[in-house]
Parts: C-alpha cells; sequence; structure tokens
C-alpha cells in the first residue's frame, strides 16, 4: 500500500452534468479512482479533465495496465504528397506530435517482444517501424563532403522531435531488403552504422522483397536463402558493430508461405552456414499488438497499424488513437518499474507467466 502524504480528488460530475471522474494525486501522480457512465460520458469527463489539468501543467495518469494493446506503427515512404503508402512529412510530424501529447512513448521492438519495456508511470509504449528502405526514410546530403542528414527524411524528423523532446525516445525499426538500403550506394555502411550508433534497429525484409506465398517459395531452402542472406548481408555492413544481429523480420506484402509447416524458418534457419534467428515476425496487419506478458501474444505474428488515411478505413493509426482515446482502460499503461507487471485484478486470466521475464506480478482493484 501507498502512503498518500497528499491527496486531491477532483470530480468532475456537478459542473459537467455527467457521471463521475474522480482524480487522486497521490506519491507524485495523477490516478483515476473512479469512473461511472457510458463509454461516451466517460470520454467527456476525461476530455474535461485533461483541460483543467492541462492549465495547471498536469498530466493524468491512468491507472496501471500491463496486459493492454500496443500500438506498432508501419510507415513506408515519407514525401510530399499523402498516398496509400506515403505519409508527408507534415503528417509524420503530425503523428509525434499527437503520440507524445497522447502520452505515447517509443520503445524497441525487441524491448517490447521480449517484455522489457522501460517508460514513465502513465505512458503507453508504442512502436515505430518504417518498411522497405526508401531514400526518403533516409537521405545525406554532402556539405563540404562531410555527410549531414536529410531534415526531411523519417530519420531527420525522428532526431530533429527527440530533441525538442528528450522524454520522447529515439527508437524506430528500419526493415530493409536488397543491397543498397536507403538508395544512396556510398552511404550503405554509414547509414547503418549511424542508425545502431543511436539506438535504433535494422531489421530484414529479405533479398528481394520476396512474396512468401508464391510457389517458388515452397521450399525450406529457398525461404531460408532470401531471409538468410538479407541478414548476413546487413551485419556485414554494420562494420562498426560487429556484434549486432539483425533479429526482426517484416514479411513483404504480409505474406506467409502457404504451407504453415514452412512458417517455423521466418523465425529461424540456415543458409550456406549461417545462422539467423527472428525474435519477431511483423505483419502487415491492421490492428493492435497485444502486450508482451498477454496470453494473446505471439512474437511469430506481430500486427501493425497502418500509419496513414488512404485506404485504411477506420483502421488507421489515427483511427486507432481516438480508439484509445475513448477506451484508454484497454490500451497498455505502464507501472514505471520493469521489475514489476501491473494488472488490473479483473485480468489476471490475461497474464501468461511464462513471459514475465522475471517480472513480478502486481494486481490492482481498478474497474474495467
Amino acid at each position: 500500500m501507498v502512503f498518500c502524504p497528499e491527496v486531491v480528488i477532483l470530480s468532475f460530475s456537478r459542473v459537467l452534468k455527467m457521471p463521475v471522474l474522480i482524480i487522486l494525486w497521490c506519491a507524485g501522480a495523477w490516478v483515476v479512482l473512479a469512473e461511472t457512465g457510458t463509454d461516451h460520458q466517460r470520454h467527456q469527463a476525461r476530455t474535461a479533465a485533461k483541460a483543467v489539468l492541462s492549465a495547471e501543467g498536469i498530466s493524468p495518469t491512468l491507472p496501471p495496465n500491463e496486459v493492454g494493446q500496443i500500438l506498432v506503427a508501419m510507415y513506408h515512404r515519407i514525401g510530399k504528397k499523402e498516398r496509400t503508402w506515403t505519409r508527408t512529412q507534415e503528417n509524420f510530424k503530425s503523428d509525434l506530435v499527437e503520440l507524445y501529447k497522447e502520452g505515447y512513448r517509443p520503445v524497441s521492438l525487441l524491448d517490447y517482444v521480449e517484455n522489457r519495456v522501460s517508460i514513465p508511470a502513465g505512458t503507453t509504449p508504442v512502436v515505430l517501424t518504417f518498411d522497405d528502405g526508401r531514400i526518403d526514410n533516409f537521405r545525406i546530403i554532402e556539405e563540404n563532403g562531410a555527410p549531414t542528414v536529410d531534415p526531411t527524411s523519417a530519420v531527420g524528423i525522428l532526431e530533429q522531435f527527440h530533441a525538442e523532446h528528450p522524454d520522447f525516445p529515439l527508437e524506430a525499426t528500419f526493415f530493409l531488403h536488397g543491397k543498397v538500403p536507403f538508395g544512396q550506394s556510398k552511404w550503405i555502411s554509414y547509414k547503418l552504422n549511424y542508425l545502431v550508433a543511436k539506438g535504433m534497429d535494422v531489421g530484414n525484409h529479405t533479398t528481394g522483397h520476396d512474396n512468401l506465398s508464391l510457389s517458388q517459395y515452397s521450399r525450406p531452402e529457398r525461404i531460408q536463402r532470401v531471409i538468410g542472406e538479407q541478414a548476413q548481408y546487413l551485419e556485414k555492413m554494420l562494420t562498426e558493430h560487429p556484434t549486432y544481429r539483425v533479429a526482426a523480420l517484416a514479411l513483404c506484402h504480409g505474406q506467409r508461405p502457404r504451407h504453415r509447416a514452412l512458417w517455423r524458418f521466418l523465425s529461424a534457419g540456415l543458409t550456406n552456414g549461417y545462422a539467423y534467428a527472428n525474435a519477431a515476425v511483423l505483419n502487415v496487419g491492421s490492428g493492435p499488438a497485444p502486450a508482451p506478458a498477454s496470453t494473446a501474444f505471439n512474437p511469430h505474428s506481430v500486427p501493425r497499424v497502418r500509419a496513414s488515411e488512404i485506404g485504411t478505413g477506420r483502421l488507421g493509426l489515427r483511427a486507432w488513437l481516438r480508439y484509445f482515446d475513448r477506451y484508454p482502460n484497454r490500451r497498455y499503461i505502464s507501472d514505471g518499474d520493469v521489475k514489476t507487471l501491473t494488472v488490473p485484478l479483473h485480468l489476471k486470466e490475461m497474464i501468461d507467466k511464462t513471459k514475465l521475464n522475471k517480472a513480478q506480478v502486481v494486481y490492482s482493484n481498478s474497474e474495467p
């Protein structure tokens, strides 16, 4: 039990003429104690609470729920015109602003799948991924012969946002295919080493953006070759990080081999004496991913949310952000301590105790 020397309770029922939202200031954080009424009414109350508290420079914190859902955002191109697989530079910046304001904090893909989520209490993890390795993801501009990151590229935008918001970690995974990832052959090794040095990750997107559901991939050796050779090549280019291992695969076109018996080669295999192992296999998907300690979690089939508003219906990134704003009890909320896994008591059956990564389970009495 936490002793609270200062207790402040705010009620938004009388003024707003709606059911009660009670917020408690305890141990240096705002905690939602109780909510009543319909989902829509509770959403209105939370919105009003945010407005009042923001005026005081305070951010209300929801009760921890570390079996809640997590957004794994899937980007492709970053360009000047919004298209099905292109996010404009301004919209990408706007995505980062909204994620930040709504309490989302980036974590690495591998920290997510291995249940090492370390973010402040009351915040929600988000995983940022980029497929295909286009030049607009990471462009180098030469100034007097020296390399400079193009500030309009995805990497440049992420770095600038992190500089302005140091509590928004520089975490992202770039899934790359082929021999010239990011398009500039002169800077292949430089870019890959740069990403890893900055704490970001390099992922596998096969040698030729291969659709593994086609008949030519019906043999294990062919699957292992297009995955293993790409991982081996990327690691070879990481000259400044000789121990770094490419440990994640994003499925091209979201497609798996036709025969389920071949799926195991997505996670691990051997080609020409080189062994690869993927801790995560990512789908194209259209919904949030389960928490890593959830019974629903499968690291070899991780769904993603398309970071676009074209052709996504109600399944794009912004739509899911609105969904979690309306149903915040369904999203992952950190307790701020990697040594504990805090879960509402009524969700205890969702915990897979084989996936705790040595964390101690703590149950809370917060209601749905």
